[in-house]
C-alpha cells in the first residue's frame, strides 16, 4: 500500500507541479476567487489539504528516507485542514497573500513540486 500512495503522490505532484509552472496566473485567480467567498473558499482549500493528508496518513506510514518526506507532507496537509476548518479567519489571511503581482510565485511553487516528485520517482525506480 506504500508503494501505490507513492505512486499516487508521484502523479499529484507531477500534474499539479507542470500546471503551476504553465499556468500560474490561473492558480492565482483560482484563490483569489477563493478569498472572495470568505469562509466558503477558506474550506475549499481545507478540503483539498485533508483528502490529500488523509491517504498518505492512513496508508502511508514510513518514517525513514525519502519516503518519510511524504509521510511528513502528509500530516503538514492534515494540521493545514485542521487550522482552516477551526480558525478560518486565519485562513483568509493567508489566501489574500495570493496577488496579480505575485503569481510568479506559483512557478516557483510547480519546480517544489516537481523537484517532490522527482525524488519520490527517484525511490520508486530503486
Amino acid at each position: 500500500m506504500e508503494t501505490a500512495v507513492q505512486v499516487f503522490a508521484l502523479i499529484h505532484f507531477t500534474i499539479i507541479g507542470l500546471s503551476h509552472l504553465v499556468q500560474p496566473r490561473a492558480w492565482t485567480d483560482f484563490f483569489i476567487r477563493l478569498h472572495n467567498q470568505g469562509t466558503t473558499g477558506v474550506f475549499v482549500v481545507g478540503f483539498m489539504s485533508l483528502w490529500f493528508g488523509s491517504i498518505i496518513v492512513a496508508f502511508h506510514n514510513v518514517w525513514s528516507g525519502i519516503p518519510a518526506m511524504l509521510t511528513v507532507i502528509g500530516w503538514a496537509q492534515l494540521l493545514k485542514a485542521l487550522i482552516y476548518f477551526c480558525f478560518p479567519e486565519f485562513g483568509l489571511k493567508r489566501i489574500a497573500y495570493v496577488k496579480p503581482e505575485r503569481a510568479h510565485l506559483y512557478s516557483v511553487a510547480g519546480i517544489v513540486s516537481l523537484g517532490i516528485a522527482a525524488l519520490l520517482g527517484f525511490h520508486l525506480m530503486k
